[in-house]
């Protein structure tokens, strides 16, 4: 049965190891994060150099903007699973973010003009419904390639990241260096070229996703529906989407109170849907992917330090002998090209000797990491005092810690989803997955609000403020790292592994010619 599940992506020949439609989607997301994280490493400063907002206004417009990202894959995870298909929802989200990364080079006059304004908060608007149909999509069609219990799962969903990563570290040292040196519209424009290329990509390489993320029922999207074909109607909800993105990311405190909001909703649908509607096992599974969902909102909230406070920290009080200081948002994805082999590696040999930590042990390991990051940093600012520049050593050294961090819980969560997930569930995981990223992206910006230096006098009281709230933010992620390892094995024990196995006989199965159609539930009953 799962030699039956795994033999196309074996006729079609593998790499490394792995189905090449793995690579495939590795590209498109490689130039997906190009275009994003270079554009994201300005962001910050654009905000507060060109449009003039002070520290605080552009901290919680970072956030808002951060978190919309995050809780648009509810959306596009929900009209892939019922009818768009996990591909088609990818393909019409890089078509969005194309427009949305080339609006971002019109920079208009600066200051807070209404009219330029208004583009810019366009831009961001097709940015962010663009990312939410393709973030949870494409992670789910990695998925997809694979059986459930396949032991490469951990590995490929690391590879993926890694590619995740490269393009993050190509975008925030080209579009970055671009933006600072040349002018704003040639870093936004070289963001918007990347992500031509991952649609291009994606297009091109087609047929090795072997049918992986179609539509359930074709058919369907092509009949009339008030006039047009029903896919069409899709896409208009997608664009009704930007409309509402543009009013919200204007009016940031709408944003806190519909992430709070629609969080309690999405959790009470996804719980009630798991105790009324799943047997027992994965209902239980269900309960643990829910546990390191909420977890990983500290985790997001404290870890987006990075492009805000952390970036404006870096701007003013590093040395840093003369570089940018947004090219620095390219050592994290630095070190996750260069650390992501080794990691994979690590778990698939560890897994191999019955040794590998469970999932809550990695998520509570990451908390740890975090919090010691930031303490690097306090305690490396303090040795050379206040009034001194802090050496760049420190930023290395604060984005290692968080960068092995991340390794513990943001490739592994993904694989975590994919896995508890009943098939017909699985997008809505996923974007509930990111939908916790966007509760912890806003409650970053409102950290980075409270680091703002318009509320400290003079630059070495800027400075010790944000110190001060860095020093308090790593004691809560060293104390919530140490609680998640003491509860992991009750975690563990929600996760069932040990009965985990592949569907056979799936329905619509000999009908499509597919070894798993989209959106089909397979048996998981024991026996």
């Amino acid at each position: 049965m799962t030699k039956a599940y795994a033999q196309p992506g074996d006729a079609a020949g593998t790499f490394l190891g792995h189905p090449k439609g793995l690579f495939v989607l590795f590209f498109a997301e490689m130039w997906e994060r190009f275009s994003y994280y270079g554009m994201r490493a300005l962001l910050i400063f654009y905000l507060t150099k060109h449009w003039l907002f002070s520290d605080g206004e552009a901290g919680v417009i970072y956030g808002a903007y951060t978190a919309l990202v995050y809780i648009t894959p509810v959306l596009g995870g929900y009209l892939a699973d019922r009818w768009l298909g996990q591909r088609k929802a990818v393909l019409y989200g890089a078509v969005l973010l194309t427009f949305g990364h080339f609006m971002m080079g019109f920079e208009g006059d600066g200051g807070q003009d209404p009219a330029s304004l208004s583009i810019f908060w366009l831009a961001l608007a097709f940015i962010i419904v663009g990312s939410g149909f393709l973030k949870a999509n494409i992670s789910v069609i990695v998925g997809q390639l694979y059986p459930r219990t396949d032991v490469r799962r951990d590995g490929a969903y690391t590879i993926f990241y890694m590619g995740i990563n490269l393009g993050a570290a190509l975008g925030s040292l080209l579009c970055g260096y671009l933006g600072e040196v040349y002018g704003w519209a040639y870093g936004f424009g070289a963001a918007g070229f990347g992500m031509l290329l991952g649609l291009i990509v994606f297009i091109v390489f087609k047929p090795l996703l072997l049918g992986r993320g179609e539509p359930e029922n074709p058919a369907l999207l092509t009949e009339k529906k008030f006039g047009l074909p029903f896919e069409w109607l899709l896409y208009a909800i997608g664009l009704v989407a930007v409309v509402v993105c543009w009013w919200l990311v204007q009016n940031q405190a709408i944003v806190g109170t519909l992430l709070g909001g629609a969080g309690l909703i999405l959790v009470a649908y996804v719980i009630g849907t798991a105790v009324i509607k799943l047997p027992a096992e994965d209902r239980d599974r269900i309960f643990a992917a829910m546990f390191l969902i909420l977890g990983s909102i500290l985790f997001w909230a404290l870890f987006e330090q990075a492009g805000s406070s952390l970036n404006l920290f870096t701007d003013r009080y590093v040395d840093r002998g003369g570089v940018p200081a947004s090219v620095f948002q390219s050592v994290n994805a630095i070190y996750i090209v260069l650390l992501a082999p080794l990691f994979a590696g690590l778990w698939t040999w560890l897994g191999r000797k019955g040794m590998e930590p469970s999932t809550p042990v990695k998520f509570g390991l990451a908390m740890l990491q975090l919090g010691l990051g930031f303490y690097a940093l306090k305690w490396g600012a303090a040795a050379v005092g206040m009034e001194n520049a802090t050496p760049v050593l420190f930023i290395f050294l604060i984005y290692l810690f968080h960068t092995t961090g991340e390794l513990c819980l943001s490739p592994v969560g993904l694989s975590a989803m994919n896995r508890l997930a009943p098939a017909h569930m699985a997008s809505l995981i996923m974007g509930t997955w990111f939908f916790a990223s966007a509760t912890g992206n806003f409650a970053a910006g409102l950290i980075a609000a409270a680091t703002g230096s318009e509320k400290a006098s003079g630059e070495g009281a800027g400075k010790a403020l944000v110190l001060d709230v860095y020093g308090t933010i790593g004691l809560w992620a060293v104390g919530f790292g140490v609680l998640v390892i003491l509860v992991s094995p009750l975690i563990k024990k929600l996760m069932h592994l040990d009965t985990l196995r592949d569907a056979e006989d799936l329905p619509g199965q000999k009908e499509l010619g597919e070894p798993q159609a989209a959106g089909v539930h397979p048996d998981l009953t024991k026996g």
